[in-house]
């Protein structure tokens, strides 16, 4: 496994594509596509990592063979400690080590490529202003953006008629955003309020022209292509629960 292909990213701007690329792999393996992550981790197997692609993939396999690997590998035995802990806390755990991966991913081309101090500064502030992946997945940065914009959201929605539950406020949020030659239903304090609010599935930061949907049951935000939910879906839904606890259910 070489965690990357044949693609070698030489300056800061393509190895910072390429971090985001593996990063939003392993936010998708961890979120959305978390059940079939989880049956993955077979504790049976041997042990096993999860690579992110910079194509936004993820992939669960046995480490690379060869002794040094072309790239850092990322923690290994992730599936040994499945069943051992409750699914939030493993998954937790292994969104740390995934997060230390990708800076390790990233400052071995920083290194390999020659960077130096001004680059290696630049870089990691490009990655430093992105949510880490233990973010996203734990909701510890959306919990602070939500707090900040739920005092405001609920005093311009007190007026509002018909809400029932949060999936159908925020549709009409976004058809607010959306239709900027109706009347003022939302303006640039709502862009304030929900500026910080960053998408469970991918970790990237809210957009006034992007339809985003909230979860009833974890009140995490999605954008509603992570989650392929189009706005006139989202009329017909009453109450909307993310793939994450959409699939949650019993575990042996």
């Amino acid at each position: 496994m070489d965690g990357g292909g044949q693609y070698n990213p030489r300056t800061v701007e393509e190895v910072f594509r390429d971090f985001k690329g593996r990063r939003a792999g392993m936010i998708k393996a961890l979120t959305t596509d978390v059940e079939e992550f989880y049956q993955q981790c077979d504790p049976e197997k041997e042990n096993l990592c999860l690579y992110g692609f910079p194509n936004e993939q993820w992939e669960v396999n046995l480490p690379a063979e060869e002794v040094p690997p072309e790239l850092p590998e990322p923690a290994l035995g992730i599936n040994f400690a499945r069943d051992g802990m409750q699914e939030k806390d493993w998954l937790s755990l292994v969104a740390v080590h995934s997060d230390a991966w990708l800076l390790a991913v990233a400052f071995y081309f920083g290194a390999r490529f020659g960077f130096d101090k001004t680059d290696r500064k630049r870089l990691f502030t490009m990655i430093n202003d992105l949510p880490t992946i233990f973010e996203v997945v734990t909701g510890t940065t959306k919990k602070q953006a939500k707090e900040k914009s739920s005092v405001s959201n609920h005093s311009s929605n007190k007026s509002k008629s018909g809400s029932k539950g949060r999936g159908s406020e925020l549709v009409k949020f976004a058809k607010g955003m959306l239709a900027k030659d109706e009347d003022d239903v939302v303006d640039e304090e709502d862009e304030e309020d929900h500026g910080e609010t960053l998408c469970g599935a991918c970790g990237e930061n809210y957009a006034a022209d992007e339809f985003w949907i909230c979860c009833d049951i974890c009140e995490k935000w999605f954008h509603g292509k992570c989650v392929k939910i189009t706005p006139a879906r989202a009329e017909h839904i009453k109450q909307y629960k993310c793939p994450s606890c959409s699939n949650k259910r019993a575990r042996p």
